[in-house]
């Protein structure tokens, strides 16, 4: 994505400093443990300009630098970026964005746009229902006491005490608690949604990983079909160990063109977990067998030097 992309301006209605937009789409966490990258699979809640928050099927380590992948929309190529883990609660999880570009930016805002997303908010009006009484509770009172009723003149002639009127307080009372109950039960409904579509994502994705290649297909034919590279970052312990060469990986492309595993063949491990860092971003045109896309096997080769 272009760098020197000019950021449009939000006019939406947002009571934080960036709109933060309710989100359900499918999304992939890649994280580095011991050199090897561990994607874990979930689900987004909501996003914004500067993070996203998401249900995922692992925990993270907040401080953790992972690799994100979002699909947006069904249209729209997925987002690919950076990001920091700055809270995990059980399954839950806050990711701040790292150097998002203002292309990446321009996407959110105008899938947000089209897709009329509805705006998360910090307060709960619902609850200022329960502070007013309902319609008819309080009558005017009579400027004529009726005899023998409470605050009246008793039979007697004598003058009885007033006794509040404390019906509208218990009408509020049971107006709040139906609140709450229909809050409860949607809140519940959507969670138990969103579990059973995190469920069938993570039943999608061991299939996929679980598949075996089709075809092994030679590097130069994969080349061409490259669309998407990330080119390496040289590691400041290799520069200074004079550390340089071709690390040669074997890698396993999926039917919509992502890397879904590799390995390295050869060369120093830091080396070679540079190299898999990046590869794991790249995307390839699926490759086709009989018409159809294919799991395939393929080999790439990834140059340092000084």
């Amino acid at each position: 994505m272009a760098t020197d992309a000019q950021i449009r301006g939000w006019s939406g209605p947002s009571r934080r400093r960036v709109p933060r937009f309710q989100m359900q789409a499918p999304l992939d966490v890649t994280v580095l443990r011991s050199g090897i990258p561990d994607t874990v699979p979930g689900r987004s809640v909501n996003v914004c300009e500067r993070g996203i928050a998401a249900m995922l099927a692992g925990e993270l380590v907040p401080g953790e630098t992972v690799g994100v992948e979002v699909r947006l929309s069904q249209v729209a190529s997925p987002l690919r970026m950076r990001a920091m883990v700055r809270h995990q609660d059980k399954l839950r999880c806050g990711l701040e964005f790292l150097g998002l570009s203002a292309e990446q930016r321009a996407a959110i805002r105008d899938w947000a746009r089209g897709s009329k997303a509805d705006t998360e908010t910090d307060a709960i009006p619902t609850a200022s229902l329960a502070l007013s009484p309902p319609p008819g509770a309080l009558a005017p009172e009579s400027k004529d006491p009726v005899p023998g009723e409470a605050g009246g003149v008793s039979s007697t002639g004598a003058a009885t005490p007033r006794k509040p009127k404390k019906k509208w307080r218990w009408a509020g009372f049971a107006i709040l608690l139906v609140l709450l109950v229909i809050a409860a039960a949607v809140f519940w409904w959507k969670w138990n949604r969103g579990w059973q579509e995190l469920e069938s994502g993570l039943k999608a994705s061991d299939l996929a990983s679980t598949e075996k290649p089709q075809a092994q297909v030679p590097a130069e034919v994969m080349e061409k079909l490259l669309i998407h590279r990330v080119e390496p970052a040289y590691p400041a312990e290799a520069r200074k160990a004079n550390l340089q060469g071709i690390i040669a990986l074997d890698i396993v492309v999926g039917r919509d063109g992502s890397v879904v595993s590799m390995h390295a063949l050869n060369g120093p491990d830091v080396l070679a977990r540079a190299a898999m860092d990046a590869l794991r971003w790249w995307k390839f045109e699926p490759y086709r067998v009989n018409g159809e896309p294919a799991v395939v096997e393929t080999t790439v080769a990834v140059e340092f030097k000084r």
